[in-house]
């Protein structure tokens, strides 16, 4: 009998399956037998019934085949909760499964073990939400393990299910991989379908995995890349194979921006050695070139955050504002400042300067073919934060009494009757806003940029802080995933991580 779930990669497990050293049906008995044991809190829905008759079918001769997966929260699988993370839809039904689960599951062989927690709606980058509660980070209780998929990175990096999925829109890949000392891969926007019925706006969201190793990232590719119609923005499938490929790429002379803080973000002091260091012994390793610069991207997280929230009006309908009391607290008042602040001259200010920033990332990418930042400000923060910072802003204001609550709705009706006399004032508002509590735009401000261009970005764990991993961030110009696969490979060899949480300490 299997005592653990495998603590390896997931290539090495199906090779085990494959040499009959061990079977899907005792792993999965011993994933299930984890999670039951695991304070984590990981996991939201558990499909025993479904994964036990497929580990015991399993085709081992598929690339996943009978490998324990988990899916996150936000994924689509016919049959399964479709809860978004939230009360709001705590009994919706999914009808539907996503295109990169249904090629996991038949082309890869997977077996869907349930789903990993989410932050709400993938709204925030925390690991805490009002229908799951809190989930911790494997490295040490109490700490968060990050959002939107920091159930997968917890379920992967906690030794629970080797690979899980994940997606990223702003973000929410890379980040709790940082966070878990996992491997991030977000490819080129469109890589991995989306559909059926993923919305369109705002353009940023890929789909993706949690993985322990980079051949696990490229393996995922190799089955869940590549065009469909139900998407069509999707990419054509690549020719060569993401895992033969992988170490084929020649680094040596490649062009390198080093910037920890992408041009200005407020980071951890000592991170930011740690990503210098980090970025150098890459560049001394491959034979890279380091370039001096930075990249200056425009401040939009605002607008951004403001433009996605449209989306989550379209899901709930009519439900809101009757549904405000189920939300979370944030994203309650994120609803509220979104209907309030984004209008015409908005949207119009959003659109000026993301093509700024395609224009800034452009330029870069013409002079060079990485720029190497930090994934995150610092290493994991506290778990029960619904927040990433723990400063107090008018977010903690208006969420601190009733009193203050109807004093921010009474606020922003004033603001939306304000922008019907002067649409540009919502926008200058937001700018203020923007820069008076400069925390609250600073969340994901290092991972949203390669989202606003489409560019490819990978977050690859170099270190530890105070026994937290830390993971540095790799972009790359468009279509160029299989360099990015290459350094992240270089990291890899020179300087192995762990592949799961090597202690717990609360």
């Amino acid at each position: 009998m299997t005592d653990t779930p495998w603590q390896g990669d997931t290539c090495s497990l199906v090779d085990a399956f494959r040499a009959g050293e061990r079977s899907p049906s005792e792993e999965l008995e011993a994933t299930y037998a984890a999670i039951d044991a695991s304070e984590l809190n990981c996991f939201s829905y558990l499909d025993r019934e479904q994964a036990t008759d497929r580990a015991a079918a399993a085709d081992v001769s598929k690339p996943f085949g009978g490998v324990p997966t988990g899916i996150k929260e936000l994924d689509s699988l016919a049959g399964w909760p479709a809860t978004q993370a939230s009360l709001v839809f705590a009994d919706q039904v999914a009808t539907k499964t996503a295109t990169m689960l249904e090629r996991a599951i038949d082309a890869g062989g997977i077996v869907p073990v349930g789903m990993t927690t989410a932050s709400e709606f993938g709204g925030l980058n925390v690991s805490v939400t009002k229908l799951n509660g809190v989930t911790h980070n494997p490295w040490r209780q109490g700490r968060t393990a990050g959002g939107s998929s920091g159930g997968s990175a917890a379920a992967v990096a906690g030794g629970l299910v080797s690979i899980a999925s994940g997606g990223d829109g702003g973000g929410s890949i890379r980040i709790p991989a940082g966070y878990n000392g996992l491997l991030g891969m977000k490819g080129t926007y469109g890589r991995i379908p989306r559909g059926p019925g993923a919305y369109m706006r705002p353009n940023t969201v890929v789909v993706g995995c949690l993985a322990r190793s980079v051949r696990d990232a490229a393996r995922w590719y190799d089955v869940c890349a590549g065009h469909d119609s139900h998407d069509p923005s999707s990419l054509p499938r690549r020719v060569e194979g993401w895992e033969t490929s992988l170490g084929s790429e020649d680094l040596a002379g490649r062009k390198v921006i080093v910037d920890p803080r992408l041009g200005g973000v407020t980071i951890d002091t000592a991170m930011e050695g740690i990503i210098v260091d980090a970025a150098d012994a890459l560049i001394a390793e491959t034979g890279m070139q380091r370039v001096a610069g930075s990249v200056k991207m425009p401040v939009m997280a605002s607008q951004w955050a403001m433009g996605n929230l449209a989306t989550l009006l379209a899901d709930m309908g009519d439900l809101w504002p009757r549904c405000r009391d189920d939300l979370t607290d944030e994203m309650a008042v994120g609803m509220y400042l979104a209907q309030s602040m984004y209008n015409l001259h908005t949207a119009a200010e959003a659109e000026k300067l993301r093509t700024q920033a395609n224009e800034t990332m452009a330029a870069a990418f013409d002079e060079v073919d990485f720029v190497i930042t930090s994934t995150n400000p610092g290493p994991a923060f506290g778990a029960e934060s619904a927040m990433s910072s723990e400063q107090a802003s008018f977010v903690d204001w208006a969420k601190g009494s009733p009193a203050a609550t109807h004093a921010f709705r009474a606020a922003m009706w004033g603001v939306r009757v304000g922008g019907g006399f002067v649409p540009s004032f919502p926008s200058r508002l937001l700018d203020w806003v923007s820069r008076r509590f400069p925390h609250l735009v600073e969340m994901g401000a290092l991972t949203i940029p390669a989202n606003i261009t489409g560019n490819p970005a990978a977050s690859i764990p170099v270190a530890q802080q105070d026994g937290l991993p830390i993971g540095m961030q790799v972009i790359a110009r468009h279509h160029a995933d299989p360099l990015l696969f290459d350094v992240a490979l270089a990291v890899e060899r020179a300087r192995p991580w762990p592949l799961v949480a090597t202690h717990s300490p609360r």
